[in-house]
């Protein structure tokens, strides 16, 4: 990924169409020119969001506003298949990773997003039917054609990754995650250790826990708020999110937060985490605060 100059922060973009005051291309150019202002530059796409929507909403937001192609990196992932009036053909929700469907996808994403080419394609969900030496043909031929630079998967377990990883000759060079202070059992799982190992860099979705953990009312989301909000104060930035934010950052795997909001505000808090690195110990303080009690 950092061959293709993504930015360290990137805009999760499956939450454009969840408005209809939002669903159309002025409001969305709105927010790709925010993001853009504030330095985040790649953008996370699949085509199942928004109803399978919301990359057509991006690719016209980007034509009817000129913005320039060249100074973003485009996301996509592609295998899951959702029953939806705009794919009339599905009949069940079912994951497919033929040749037939990643080719089928791509075609259909680059055609959304109106480009020539995905920066990075990722397989959304593990296939229980993948068959990787099929997988490995479709990559190199999308590679030779120029429609993908570099390719991923999301959601995988380390022995997925392994298993595929096995029968590829071009490097996964990402694995999208869930991973969160709420949510790290990344931490133990291996998927970060695997991401150290094979140089892969790690992609956060959900960085925030849904924005759980500055909203829920649980015990667990209020003893990590105190220590956010606590923090906040210790550092002297304005939002605890910056701190949640700092904290993943700070994990030697060089996580990659996926951003699941538009606002230009809580991008803002978002982006002041790149220049937030928290004290050895305050990072464990938030770590107790999420698991309730020391390290064993």
């Amino acid at each position: 990924m950092k061959n293709n100059n993504m930015s360290p922060l990137v805009f999760g973009a499956w939450r454009l169409a969840d408005t209809p005051a939002e669903a159309n291309a002025d409001a969305v150019a709105r927010k790709i020119m925010i993001a853009l202002e504030h330095g985040i530059t790649t953008f996370d796409h699949a085509d199942i969001y928004g109803n399978y929507e919301c990359e057509k909403l991006f690719g016209d937001a980007v034509a009817k506003q000129g913005l320039s192609r060249s100074k973003m990196q485009l996301i996509t992932k592609c295998g899951i298949k959702l029953v939806s009036d705009n794919r009339p053909e599905h009949s069940l929700k079912t994951y497919e990773t033929t040749r037939a469907h990643i080719m089928k996808s791509v075609e259909t994403s680059l055609k959304n997003l109106r480009t020539d080419v995905i920066d990075l394609l990722l397989i959304h969900r593990p296939d229980p039917l993948m068959n990787p030496s099929e997988v490995n043909e479709t990559f190199n031929d999308l590679l030779k054609q120029g429609k993908v630079k570099t390719f991923g998967v999301s959601n995988f377990t380390p022995s997925q990754v392994r298993m595929l990883q096995s029968k590829l000759t071009l490097p996964l060079v990402s694995n999208q995650i869930e991973f969160s202070l709420l949510n790290n059992s990344a931490m133990h799982n291996g998927q970060l250790d695997q991401c150290i190992e094979m140089n892969m860099v790690p992609m956060a979705w959900s960085p925030l826990a849904g924005g759980g953990m500055l909203t829920r009312t649980d015990e667990k989301s209020a003893r990590v708020r105190e220590c956010l909000t606590s923090l906040a104060k210790k550092y002297k930035v304005s939002h605890p999110e910056t701190v949640a934010y700092a904290w993943l950052l700070r994990h030697p795997s060089n996580v990659v937060p996926v951003l699941g909001t538009g606002k230009e505000e809580r991008l803002k808090a978002a982006v002041a985490a790149l220049n937030l690195r928290l004290e050895h110990d305050d990072w464990f303080h938030l770590l107790k605060a999420a698991v309730g009690h020391d390290v064993p």
